[in-house]
């Protein structure tokens, strides 16, 4: 009996141990090392709200942005208090830079040195390691070019996107950019003189140029990965402030959590599916019988005879995955919020128009707003700002303004997103004029990108006016053999939606109306 009772005795002071290692861990973690941190940071200027035990400054955020959600909204350009009020209120009570708290993970918030931010992105030295994902995020976007932090498998990602981005490959996508503009405008001409939502319109366009151009299919293919993807992202948003006592996850696991389970293993099969039909479909064997698209490039690389160059199968799903969602989210969100500031500044909207009917020009959303590397002006809408260049823009401050990155890590699909919006947005101008909707309610909100909370609603009255070159009408009987761009409407009583084309050489009429009289009617 001694003998066992000297066993159990051992047995507790064991456990005695381990249950003092274990909370001394966990008030190193939690407290000690916060508490340093906080105070060598102080001790060379850095100050910052309080830490506070176990969720750091996630309370006081979450509150301060619950807060701004009850304020009245107006059509403000600054909307840095609305979409990050911590960084627009703790900027102000302590210093540009400043320290703030995720749990006990400290972050050092910069909002005044370009320079700094430039040198931190570029990260020539290594100096600047990325940080792990969070859980939600990985399910998002797996362990792909965006979210890897190992050196070697990022690069070899990265050399396989640039190679699907390059200048000709992006140049053999513009006629399925093009008709996926089609088809969106297409259906808004049941919506003219009338309130359409231009976010949702979007989201269907960037999810249809995706579909074509990097898996040669459609949104109906793709629309229940699409779908599940939103979800998701919903999920990453929800639980971005919420901290979870590392490793708790093995044991119990929250609803959101069993949810991101769910969808991220429906988006793997969704994707297996169409992965397994492409190699169905390659039958022949050789080096293209893939295809010359994104995925086409990825199974080419999956299936590649040098080991170094072979990628893996969730490889090759986290990078569709990855593809799906930004070339999705960013570009719906560029197109929203231009077409938002054009709506509300309809005098520049009239100048992108003559751009795009003179010269095909660009018009891209202003984001920074600076007034120490913008001037003065920095609140108002003024995109000659960049008609020379970002560097004189920011009077040289290039890491003041970078919407797609900067350094190794920028985004890879720059040039894609910036062609597709060029391409809706030219062919938006081309065919309509547009206004605010008095029912938008202003109210952008920090997603996974910065999205339109209500959405956009404009409203799309028919547009006409004079190209340098005669206006003639197309749908003549006499002209069938002819496929000329529509690039306005009028309504006559003899002719009601009569549709306009551009070339000089079309000397055509529809209906009763004959060429002189279309003139007439569009010079009035």
């Amino acid at each position: 009996m001694s003998s066992l009772g000297g066993i159990v005795a051992v047995l507790s002071s064991l456990l005695c141990v381990f249950l003092v290692f274990v909370l001394i861990k966990i008030l190193h973690k939690l407290w000690w090392t916060p508490t340093r941190i906080q105070k060598m940071m102080k001790a060379q200027g850095i100050k910052g709200p309080p830490y506070r035990l176990i969720h750091g400054n996630t309370k006081e955020i979450s509150d301060m942005k619950k807060e701004v959600m009850r304020r009245p909204k107006n059509l403000s350009h600054d909307i840095v208090s609305v979409v990050v009020p911590h960084i627009h209120s703790w900027s102000q009570i302590y210093g540009k830079n400043y320290l703030q708290w995720h749990g006990s993970l400290a972050q050092l918030v910069i909002t005044e040195e370009p320079e700094l931010c430039k040198e931190i992105m570029s990260n020539k030295d290594k100096a600047y390691p990325k940080r792990e994902p969070t859980t939600f995020v990985k399910k998002l976007l797996g362990n792909g070019l965006v979210t890897t932090t190992e050196g070697e498998k990022w690069g070899k990602l990265r050399k396989l996107a640039t190679h699907a981005f390059h200048g000709e490959c992006l140049k053999s996508l513009f006629p399925d950019m093009v008709a996926s503009a089609e088809t969106m405008l297409e259906r808004w001409r049941n919506y003219e003189e009338k309130e359409i939502e231009v976010f949702e319109e979007f989201r269907l366009f960037t999810s249809e140029v995706i579909s074509r151009t990097a898996f040669g299919s459609s949104y109906l293919e793709g629309q229940n990965i699409f779908e599940m993807l939103m979800k998701l992202a919903f999920l990453v948003s929800k639980n971005a402030l919420k901290v979870r006592i590392p490793g708790i996850s093995k044991f119990f696991k929250t609803s959101d959590e069993i949810e991101a389970e769910k969808l991220e293993k429906g988006v793997y099969a969704s994707i297996m599916e169409i992965v397994k039909k492409r190699e169905k479909t390659a039958t022949s064997g050789d080096e293209d019988s893939f295809g010359s698209d994104f995925l086409g490039l990825l199974l080419k690389a999956r299936h590649d005879a040098n080991d170094e160059q072979r990628i893996s199968v969730d490889d090759l799903v986290d990078e569709c995955k990855t593809f799906y969602f930004a070339g999705q989210e960013t570009t719906n969100t560029l197109l929203a919020w231009t077409v938002f500031l054009l709506a509300l500044h309809t005098n520049w909207q009239e100048e992108a128009r003559k751009e795009v009917i003179e010269l095909f020009g660009k018009q891209t959303p202003n984001l920074h707003h600076d007034r120490r590397i913008w001037g003065q002006d920095a609140q108002l809408f003024k995109p000659e700002r960049f008609a020379e260049g970002v560097a004189k823009a920011t009077n040289n401050n290039i890491g003041a303004f970078v919407p797609f990155g900067i350094g190794p890590r920028s985004c890879v699909g720059l040039n894609f997103a910036i062609n597709e919006a060029k391409i809706a947005l030219s062919m938006i101008l081309q065919r309509y004029s547009f206004t605010l909707s008095p029912g938008y309610v202003h109210l952008p909100i920090q997603y996974v990108t910065v999205r339109p909370q209500h959405g956009v609603q404009v409203l799309i009255p028919i547009v006409a006016w004079k190209h340098k070159h005669r206006w003639v009408a197309n749908g003549s009987p006499t002209h069938t053999q002819v496929e000329l761009p529509i690039v306005g409407q009028f309504s006559h009583p003899k002719a009601t939606g009569t549709r306009f084309c551009q070339k000089a050489s079309a000397m055509c009429v529809c209906g009763t109306i004959p060429y002189k009289a279309l003139d007439a009617l569009l010079t009035h």
